[in-house]
């Protein structure tokens, strides 16, 4: 069932140009919130439903999830294939400002909740300066130029061995001590580069080196990001580049989530500045 995971990645690609091009019209907010209590976009149910009406017809896929919605929706008729679970619109809250946001998606070969493990692809498209999409698959990542004709590999991609810059969310009162000292030791050498959504200070860090973080608060001790939709994709993504996840004690894809929409606490980044946060964080 290979080439479903790359029809998943082909539909995706295919979107990409009509959401960039659909959401100057649809900045305002709705009055209402998705399930983990965020105010949503007009533009994160468009989004939404635009990628589920171009996914359910893929033979092989049989789940669909989105940050936007309560539960799973079957749309296969089996009892195996894959399952799908997006972020159709992460950084949402950038599109108003006119910053960086962008897809991420995560294809599972069980259904959801499911382990880190159980991840078989995962990737993202950025609407940046230009489109991109990155695909890790088969441990390659590999990054494509997205455009309404189609999209040009533009080849792998690995983190560089030097770190460079670091970005970590949160509200710095609302970290925990150890975390803040961490951090003070992290900006004497890399360069503070957080732009407000996920998948832009995570490509980043896949461009320079470096480290992205959203930590456990006092007000959120399992943190901000969601482990199907955000954190265990780009774990995926970020490893099979030659970096490493944690959740502040080990890999993100060690993680067993039991319920849909569960968070963690989430970092990814090179080998040595992984290994120095959960040297700094009490077991």
């Amino acid at each position: 069932m290979a080439d479903v995971v790359d029809r998943v990645f082909d539909v995706v690609a295919d979107a990409a140009p009509e959401i960039r091009a659909g959401l100057p019209e649809r900045r305002a907010k709705r009055d209402a919130e998705n399930v983990s209590g965020d105010t949503q976009l007009e533009a994160d149910v468009w989004a939404d439903d635009l990628l589920f009406d171009r996914t359910d017809s893929i033979e092989g896929v049989n789940w669909y999830a989105s940050e936007e919605r309560d539960a799973v929706v079957t749309v296969g008729d089996a009892d195996e294939g894959y399952a799908v679970a997006l972020d159709p619109l992460d950084g949402s809250s950038n599109v108003k400002s006119n910053n960086p946001c962008g897809t991420v998606v995560g294809v599972y070969d069980q259904p959801l909740p499911a382990p880190g493990s159980s991840l078989v692809a995962a990737g993202f498209v950025l609407y940046g300066p230009t489109t991109t999409m990155v695909v890790a698959r088969g441990g390659e990542v590999r990054e494509y130029l997205v455009e309404a004709d189609g999209r040009t590999d533009l080849g792998t991609v690995e983190l560089p061995a030097d770190p460079t810059v670091y970005g970590f969310g949160g509200r710095v009162p609302e970290w925990s001590e150890d975390f803040e000292a961490f951090v003070r030791d992290v900006e004497n050498d890399l360069k503070l580069r957080y732009g407000g959504a996920m998948i832009a200070d995570v490509n980043q860090v896949l461009v320079y080196g470096g480290a992205f973080g959203y930590p456990g608060l006092s007000s959120a001790p399992d943190g901000k990001l969601r482990a199907h939709f955000e954190s265990m994709p780009m774990a995926y993504i970020v490893e099979a580049a030659g970096g490493s996840s944690s959740d502040g004690s080990g890999s993100l894809l060690d993680l067993e989530p039991t319920r849909l929409h569960e968070r963690t606490p989430t970092f990814v980044g090179n080998d040595s500045v992984i290994a120095d946060l959960e040297a700094a964080l009490p077991d």
